[in-house]
């Protein structure tokens, strides 16, 4: 039979939303559009006439309903409808957790193929759409994502031309031949406000937004905390995108310029996603914008798409992490489509990315603060990133990478990215599971809240370093550090010869409080596989309230003035601390380790008890602008050490 002139067509596969409904039959799978692409008054209209039914099957992706049909198919006496949502999560909000038996636990990638399979036979799809164009082309506009498998391999199509559905570009298209009912109703389209500001989502996206490059393409879930980082990543260059979703956030970064999708490799200068979620103004932007691809989600959420973008960072937002790092994502009160996840496609993608990361975020404690996040066990909490495949974790309290560390590491650099007030708990818990070894002792520096503020990255002789305060998870860093360094080294930094660095010897450098005890390190490489090539600390003397300081850089580093960075934090650190001052004991031939303190802008007090030299600057007494000595780099062998060390 001939395809008829689609215009023709158009005008015969016109109904009334009512008619259309009618034209289902009992007992069947009746898939609807996702997200905010949900075509609304077909939905109303199916629930109107839900007593006209019986055992319906209907699919969608999980979302808030705006036409509750969830709670239609919940009451007793009904038997119209059976809600099949796709959803990978725990459920725990209490609309979501009283509707998990109709969750389906599913990649979204893996979604479309369950379709046009027909494994899940979909007879009836409910989408919405644009307006068609002159060729008949109808876009699925901010929905496509399952949408568009679910309109190909239906039996029955029904499409609301709706003319504020915006026309996307990409493999976006339906054509008129292929829909068998036209339903015209012009309605808003379904937007959702800001999430709400939590103060530990800034804190979360300042640690995030040190883990990315300039060029990176990026993916973000829903939630606070990618709004977060899409304002801390305002002083980026060349992102680039390739996400489940577009947000007003990564519409603002395109127009500050930050996203450029320039290095992007795979689909250059195109912002790739298979929806959109968000404001008015969202889909205005989306609308027609040659700079803008949607594609299905086994094209977007497929690992071996995203691993072929440069420097693929995934962001995503999870709820409950165990010591051994099994993370559970949530889904959010506030966050209107929890239920569309593509967490582990983006995981893995991100993973195999030449120079990409996975990330994930959590919060460290529950809304009201009465709870950790990072527990022990998950106990009933439903697994959604396995622990093997969890590498970077970020709280508000740190970074740590999991990524080939043993379970007593794990555990450890967990609890020391926890809040500070459960740390005590998880640590004796992580003994009890033997995640620990007995003996670990509990020491201050579980306590200690890591001072970001003292981080900073420069370029020094064509590497990047990052200066950063110690971390508990440094200590095997820490002996490597020292056992790296010739004897004429250690002989100046501990004032005798040294041929070990045990654990309990070292763990002043690293256990610490970062108020009393502060020690900073200049590292190279990627977190959790970083290389310490300089390490600075004060101790504080408690009756004189000064802080003595103590040095050591690796040889190949000296001459670059790494301790001269370190030395300056050190005393920006004490003053803020309520320290008076600083004090050095050395050698008085370590010419290196005195030129050092003299770069500090104090008055230097010195004296020689015949064995050592001590120096002493107090805060109170800054030298005269344009005077004090025109100091070295203070960078050689071994620096200075102190009388404790």
């Amino acid at each position: 039979m001939p395809t008829q002139y689609w215009p023709d067509a158009y005008l015969n596969k016109r109904k009334t939303p009512a008619e259309a409904v009618r034209m289902i039959r009992p007992g069947q799978r009746v898939f609807i559009g996702s997200s905010c692409g949900e075509p609304q008054i077909l939905i109303k209209e199916l629930a109107n006439n839900s007593f006209c039914f019986t055992d319906l099957e209907i699919v969608r992706l999980l979302s808030l309903e705006t036409t509750p049909l969830t709670m239609i198919a919940q009451e007793s006496a009904c038997t119209s409808f059976n809600v099949r949502s796709f959803y990978l999560g725990s459920g725990k909000p209490r609309e979501l957790a009283q509707n998990k038996r109709f969750l389906t636990p599913i990649n979204l990638s893996a979604v479309p193929r369950l379709f046009k399979s027909r494994a899940l036979p979909i007879h009836v799809a409910m989408i919405q759409v644009s307006e068609p164009d002159d060729f008949g082309w109808m876009s699925l506009g901010i929905s496509v994502d399952v949408t568009m498998a679910a309109a190909q391999s239906a039996d029955l199509v029904i499409a609301q031309v709706n003319p504020q559905m915006p026309r996307v570009l990409g493999r976006s298209f339906i054509h008129v031949n292929e829909v068998d009912v036209i339903v015209e109703h012009e309605e808003p389209l379904l937007t959702i406000g800001e999430p709400p500001n939590v103060v530990s989502a800034m804190r979360i996206a300042k640690h995030v937004a040190g883990l990315i490059d300039d060029g990176s393409t990026l993916q973000m879930s829903l939630g606070a905390s990618p709004k977060a980082i899409m304002a801390a990543l305002s002083d980026k260059n060349d992102l680039g995108v390739h996400s489940q979703f577009l947000t007003d956030s990564i519409m603002n970064l395109v127009a500050k310029g930050v996203v450029t999708n320039r290095n992007k490799g795979f689909i250059p200068e195109k912002l790739v996603a298979s929806g959109a979620i968000g404001s008015q103004s969202l889909y205005e932007f989306v609308n027609d914008n040659p700079a803008i691809e949607f594609h299905p989600s086994d094209f977007v959420n497929d690992p071996s798409s995203i691993s072929r973008c440069n420097k693929m960072v995934s962001m995503n937002l999870v709820m409950a992490m165990d010591l051994t790092g099994q993370a559970g994502a949530d889904a959010m009160p506030y966050n209107h489509f929890s239920g569309v996840t593509g967490i582990m496609d983006f995981v893995r993608g991100s993973q195999a990315s030449p120079g990409g990361k996975s990330i994930l975020m959590l919060p460290s404690t529950t809304l009201d603060g009465k709870a950790s996040r990072i527990t022990p066990m998950l106990g009933d909490i439903a697994v959604v990133v396995p622990r093997g495949e969890v590498h970077y974790v970020v709280t508000e309290y740190g970074v740590v990478n999991l990524f080939g560390k043993s379970l007593q590491e794990r555990a450890m650099a967990l609890i020391s990215v926890a809040h500070p007030d459960f740390r005590d708990e998880l640590f004796e818990k992580a003994k009890e599971a033997g995640l620990l070894g007995k003996e670990r002792t509990l020491t201050e520096s579980i306590h200690g809240v890591y001072p970001v503020h003292l981080e900073e990255t420069r370029q020094v002789n064509g590497n990047k370093l990052l200066f950063r305060p110690v971390k508990p998870t440094d200590e095997r860093m820490m002996q490597e550090h020292f056992y790296d360094m010739p004897m004429e080294d250690v002989v100046r930094r501990f004032f005798h010869e040294k041929t070990s660095f045990l654990r309990t010897e070292v763990g002043g450098f690293y256990q610490v409080d970062y108020v009393k005890d502060l020690t900073l390190v200049a590292v190279v490489g990627e977190p959790g596989f970083e290389q310490i090539i300089a390490v600075g600390g004060y101790f504080l003397d408690r009756a004189k309230n000064l802080a003595e300081v103590a040095f050591s850089t690796s040889r190949q580093w000296q001459g670059y003035g790494l301790n001269s960075v370190i030395i300056h934090k050190l005393a920006q650190a004490a003053r803020e601390n309520g320290i008076s001052g600083l004090l050095a004991y050395t050698a008085p031939g370590n010419q290196g380790m005195i030129k050092l303190f003299q770069k500090l802008p104090y008055k230097i007090h010195t004296s020689f008890d015949g064995e050592f030299l001590t120096m002493i600057c107090r805060f109170d007494e800054p030298l005269d602008k344009g005077t004090g000595p025109a100091a070295a780099a203070g960078e050689s062998a071994g620096l200075g050490g102190a009388k404790a060390g």
